[in-house]
């Protein structure tokens, strides 16, 4: 195999991989909440082979030498938290945050034994809803049926017969339906956090993000801050909106201008390999 296979082949490969990514943005460009995935690449190998002698010759300047590639390859796949467009939607179990936080929820999963365990969860989609808790109350959850946190760890009850309202920094008060004039109570708090540095989030699907499971507790606490409370101070770059729904950040034309050329790239390296196919079927059927 020549060197021009094997450096299209290789780059092929990561071409793949970025057509992938690109699909999988332009499949959730109208998913509540997603936020767009990016390709890192970088050189897997150059080196610089030398000329024969034959090109030493007097009065030449260019270098006897030239750099030769072995493709590409993806080295990693980041998420973009950058805001999304946010849109009015009137309903009151609808969110929405401003700023760089996530919503945090508890995933159900079953531990070795066979026990019933909570695992914590990050998203940006709030498109939550109320349902029963079996208590005779209602708990706030996504629309996969897991529950949204509080800033104590535990789901977010609602009464029956209160209306919930949320303040900018996730603080929840429920208001008497039955007496309007009634003091509203305390309810809960929704738990915000902030992530330092997004490209450790695990995407793990239904548009929820974990950490992997070998980081410290010390370490995820580094990695994701509570910003609970920020929203009320002045210059705060997180708050929340009820009613409001933020909507996917893809850009429908930024990805479909990559995925074009990307497409051309895999032409093109389609091509050196056939070129190298023929080349070598020629040196193979060369007779003395």
């Amino acid at each position: 195999m020549n060197n021009s296979m094997i450096n299209s082949s290789v780059s092929m490969h990561s071409l793949q991989q970025k057509l992938d990514i690109l699909s999988n943005n332009i499949a959730n460009v109208n998913t509540n909440g997603f936020k767009k995935k990016e390709a890192s690449f970088e050189d897997v190998l150059t080196n610089v082979s030398a000329q024969p002698e034959g090109f030493r010759q007097q009065g030449r300047f260019s270098p006897l030498g030239f750099n030769q590639g072995w493709g590409s390859k993806l080295v990693q796949i980041q998420t973009d938290l950058a805001q999304g467009p946010i849109q009015p939607t009137n309903n009151p179990t609808d969110f929405a945050i401003q700023g760089d936080g996530l919503f945090e929820v508890s995933v159900s999963k079953v531990d070795e034994n066979g026990n019933q365990v909570f695992q914590p969860a990050w998203t940006r989609n709030g498109a939550f809803s109320l349902s029963p808790d079996g208590q005779g109350g209602k708990v706030l959850t996504t629309k996969e049926g897991h529950f949204i946190n509080g800033i104590d760890g535990e789901p977010i009850r609602v009464p029956v017969g209160y209306r919930a309202v949320v303040g900018q920094d996730g603080t929840i008060l429920g208001y008497n339906e039955q007496d309007p004039a009634a003091e509203p109570i305390p309810v809960g708090q929704i738990k915000l956090v902030r992530v330092v540095r997004p490209q450790l989030l695990q995407d793990v699907g239904d548009n929820l993000y974990t950490l992997p499971a070998a980081l410290t507790v010390a370490e995820k606490a580094n990695i994701l801050q509570d910003v609970n409370g920020l929203a009320a101070k002045p210059g705060a770059r997180v708050s929340l909106m009820q009613g409001y729904l933020e909507q996917s950040n893809v850009t429908l034309s930024d990805e479909m201008t990559d995925l074009v050329i990307v497409q051309r790239a895999l032409q093109l390296n389609s091509r050196a390999i056939t070129s190298s196919d023929q080349m070598m079927n020629i040196a193979n059927n060369l007779r003395v």
